[in-house]
């Protein structure tokens, strides 16, 4: 599929490397890139349409990032999910989004609110439509326009990190049980945030967390995940 830069990171100012970073970022971040779909410098630089330099930096800072791993053939892939990695990702996300989300109550005013509740509503219509792609997108923009009100410097990067590993998961497994099975927990985040009160939204984001697959399990959602990216891996092997 072919990689797009997000007219919102076309800052004034913003290098090439930057731009070429971003786009990645956000294209593995939202799971446009499928577990273990091999990527080369060459190729991801024609679907940008950009030089080798950037595209070779970009990589080379995400790999660091952990958001892809260098294959033996000096390719870089999307890391595949395992039990392991599934449940540390989880316990990383309760552990800092709930935190990130107190910090930020005595911050959100009307405004903020305001926009929180817009955002949700377009979560809504996406999920209503089964686009999973837009979902993802606005779910993690929901969850940064809250974080952001306090203005942290140390936990959204870590956050983000975490959703770099993440989001290609949650795409894959989407695409299998469809999204209509998400469930969406904001409703009680925004109510929380309305009455100022940090327990309710502690839980509030917490369940968001847990819930965010339905009542799927684990195990249930691995073997989805493993379903939706055999295809790739045979497309892969079928290149070799």
């Amino acid at each position: 599929m072919p990689v797009t830069l997000p007219a919102a990171e076309r800052t004034a100012g913003a290098t090439l490397h930057e731009q070429v970073y971003q786009s990645l970022r956000g294209a593995i971040m939202c799971g446009r890139f499928v577990p273990g779909r091999a990527l080369t410098i060459r190729g991801v630089a024609a679907m940008l349409g950009t030089s080798l330099m950037p595209v070779r930096e970009a990589l080379r800072r995400l790999v660091a990032e952990r958001a892809l791993e260098l294959l033996a053939n000096r390719r870089v892939s999307v890391p595949h999910m395992t039990p392991a990695r599934l449940d540390e990702l989880c316990a990383a996300r309760l552990a800092l989004e709930p935190l990130a989300a107190v910090r930020a109550l005595p911050h959100v005013d009307g405004t903020r609110l305001a926009e929180l509740r817009q955002i949700d509503a377009g979560i809504d219509a996406a999920l209503a439509a089964g686009e999973v792609e837009r979902y993802l997108q606005l779910n993690q923009l929901f969850h940064l326009t809250l974080y952001r009100a306090g203005e942290p410097q140390v936990l959204i990067p870590l956050i983000e990190s975490l959703w770099l590993q993440f989001g290609p998961f949650m795409r894959a497994t989407i695409g299998r049980i469809g999204a209509s099975y998400v469930l969406d927990r904001h409703v009680e985040a925004l109510a929380a945030l309305e009455r100022r009160d940090p327990l309710a939204l502690r839980l509030a984001i917490e369940s968001d967390i847990r819930d965010g697959m339905g009542s799927l399990s684990h195990e249930e959602l691995l073997r989805l995940y493993r379903d939706a990216a055999a295809p790739a891996e045979r497309s892969a092997s079928a290149r070799e």
